[in-house]
């Protein structure tokens, strides 16, 4: 998989970052949910997690 840097508030080196993928899907790097009563309102899948973002990252993701 190869990634694209689209953007995060404290640049390339820090977190939460947002990246394009080849495969048309998005990496984003976020918050660890551990909270067990936040995750026991979602039905996650063993190989799948959650994460949580700032609002504002979403101002990098592509609009069209």
């Amino acid at each position: 998989m190869q990634l694209t840097f689209l953007g995060g508030d404290s640049g390339p080196d820090g977190s939460p970052r947002v990246y394009a993928t080849d495969r048309g899907t998005f990496v984003v790097q976020g918050y660890r949910i551990e909270d067990t009563e936040t995750l026991s309102q979602l039905r996650i899948p063993g190989h799948e997690t959650v994460i949580e973002i700032p609002a504002e990252l979403v101002k990098y993701f592509p609009r069209d």
